[in-house]
């Protein structure tokens, strides 16, 4: 029988200690064969490859425990258990993550939980650019200070948990810039926080959803002020085609009056809006606070290699009075070109997006984007957007009214042409760390197993580690 028993920093219970106490095979991480130390005459897996591990317990005929962080059926080891047909019992203790924010001293059922470990960490960092409460499970490479230096130009505050339930435990809020420079125990998580801590109504369900009440929204929805904005049919193809998400960084290019990058913030996606004229940029970020998302305002006109202007930063409306370069904003996975030109698309390929959808007024300047796109390796398609618009007239009868035609062109890289950093082959279903991430000996690739009286000494902690 296998039974696997999560550990918070608390003493073990009765009913645990004799669990372990008669055993025959224990399962752990270095640190948590140190908490629960395991019976002499065990044999003892500790955890390097997960393979070796399952591979022990499948072949095990006794009792067997397997000692993992927090709650082991969040981001831990269950999956692989099912996965390999193992049958067991779980006792779990409290998640990390929840450790992490009541610590804080702040609700979560309105926050957003990613892993950074054993996972490209772009997309955890860009749900923590796109949501307002968002506690991440860090992993090598991705830690608090590399945390902070990607969430440079976001109003971000981190809050950072290290060795929690241990006597070691230190609970630290920070900037983004503060983060970024020092140095961090680990196992740690990291909850990134808006500003000061937003005040959310009750919900009814957790994870919170996006987008509620739709996309395409009306024009009316939005604060125009004379701007050119997207209309509401252009928006929507555009959105199916740049499909945005949890995850993904979306710039918006010639934003106008913002629609096309808040429609993408709405649905999960993080933003950055680029925009020449003051009088938008105000209206930006007028709208994604009426919208309640939080889209990066850059302020000037992108050009090849560089955004000419100032830059905003933040759903507060903060400036800042450096110049940004083209190659220091983010690698977005999909850009909206609503303007500005053959320049402005040339500019934008240099950057390899996943997908470019491009809304053209002027027929004349579809054949050069086409050119450029194509010479960019992008496979291309597009179609001229015709609608017309019920309109009432006197009476009680209706027409169609005509609204300007717009042609939309969209590319996509070829599979296979992503430019994006794995930044370990470790899974989810390696995770046996438990409650979020794997203990640090996992990302080393230590594995071994033997019979051992009491395991190794812990090795010093790294910057960024694991949990």
């Amino acid at each position: 029988m296998i039974t696997v028993i999560g550990l918070d920093g608390s003493p073990l219970g009765s009913a645990d200690i004799a669990t372990l106490a008669a055993a025959t095979l224990v399962v752990g991480g270095r640190r948590h064969l140190a908490a629960a130390p395991p019976p002499l005459e065990a044999v003892v897996v500790e955890l390097g490859p997960l393979d070796l591990a399952l591979k022990a317990l499948a072949c095990h005929r006794g009792d067997a425990v397997v000692l993992a962080s927090g709650d082991p059926g969040f981001f831990g080891i269950l999956r692989s258990l099912r996965e390999r047909g193992l049958e067991y019992t779980v006792r779990p203790a409290v998640s990390s993550v929840a450790l992490a924010f009541a610590r804080a001293g702040l609700p979560w059922d309105d926050a957003q939980v990613v892993s950074a470990h054993g996972r490209d960490p772009r997309h955890a960092i860009n749900v923590c650019r796109a949501h307002p409460k968002v506690a991440v499970l860090t992993g090598p490479g991705c830690g608090p200070a590399e945390l902070g230096a990607a969430l440079a130009g976001w109003q971000r505050r981190l809050v950072v948990a290290e060795h929690l339930g241990t006597p070691a435990e230190r609970v630290t809020s920070c900037t983004t810039a503060e983060a970024a420079s020092r140095h961090w125990d680990d196992p740690n998580v990291v909850i990134v926080l808006a500003g000061q801590p937003p005040v959310s109504a009750p919900g009814w369900r957790w994870p919170p959803g996006a987008a509620q009440g739709g996309w395409a929204l009306p024009e009316a929805d939005f604060s125009q002020q004379d701007a050119v904005i997207t209309k509401a049919e252009v928006r929507a193809l555009a959105l199916a085609r740049l499909a945005p998400g949890p995850g993904q960084l979306i710039w918006d290019v010639g934003a106008g009056t913002g629609s096309v990058g808040i429609e993408c913030a709405r649905l999960g996606a993080a933003v950055v809006a680029i925009e020449r004229d003051p009088r938008r940029v105000r209206l930006i970020r007028d709208n994604s606070k009426k919208h309640g998302v939080d889209v990066r305002v850059v302020e000037g006109e992108i050009v090849e290699g560089g955004v000419i202007g100032r830059e905003g930063v933040g759903r507060e409306g903060v400036e800042g009075g450096a110049p940004a370069a083209l190659s220091d904003l983010p690698t977005p996975d999909a850009v909206f070109i609503g303007g500005g030109g053959t320049s402005v698309v040339e500019a934008v390929v240099t950057r390899q997006p996943a997908r470019i959808v491009v809304a053209l007024a002027a027929v004349d300047r579809v054949a050069p984007a086409l050119s450029v796109l194509g010479k960019a390796g992008y496979t291309l398609d597009g179609t001229l957007l015709q609608a017309a618009r019920l309109s009432p007239l006197p009476g009680g009868v209706h027409r169609f009214d005509a609204v300007n035609p717009v042609f939309v062109l969209w590319a996509t890289r070829p599979p296979g042409g992503t430019s994006a950093r794995i930044i370990s082959t470790d899974t989810e279903d390696q995770m046996v760390g438990g409650s979020e991430t794997a203990p640090a000996e996992l990302a080393d690739g230590v594995g071994r197993m033997e019979r051992v009286g009491r395991p190794q000494e812990t090795p010093p902690p790294r910057a960024g580690g694991a949990w």
